[in-house]
């Protein structure tokens, strides 16, 4: 499946695969690059989740990474791996905002769907 939001330099993707039971989730706009991985896994028996974040030097797409495979493994009960790199040259903080919002805007779209 792939979720398409925004547009121009501010358009940003979410792709997703099954394997099995469990989710990969990658986030990317046209620039998009390895910036963050994130695993969330589900304990049943505690009823909530945990995540593990691996950042690659001088990115910050772990905010993103982290957030998505966190909901989406809550959410949805299931292993969540969240590939996340989103780059914009000269990138603004209210920028930043707006693509971390956005992020945040196609993870509910696609737990929803």
């Amino acid at each position: 499946m792939l979720f398409t939001k925004g547009a121009g330099r501010m358009k940003v993707s979410l792709s997703t695969q099954t394997i099995g039971n469990d989710l990969i989730v990658c986030i990317f706009n046209e620039q998009g690059h390895l910036g963050a991985v994130a695993v969330a896994e589900y304990s049943v028996e505690e009823g909530r989740a945990s995540t593990s974040v691996i950042t690659s030097p001088g990115h910050s797409d772990d905010v993103i990474a982290r957030e998505a495979a966190y909901k989406l493994c809550k959410r949805l009960k299931r292993r969540a791996c969240v590939i996340a790199g989103v780059h914009l040259d000269d990138i603004t903080p209210d920028e930043i905002d707006d693509i971390v919002r956005t992020c945040d805007e196609l993870v509910d779209e696609f737990s929803r769907s």
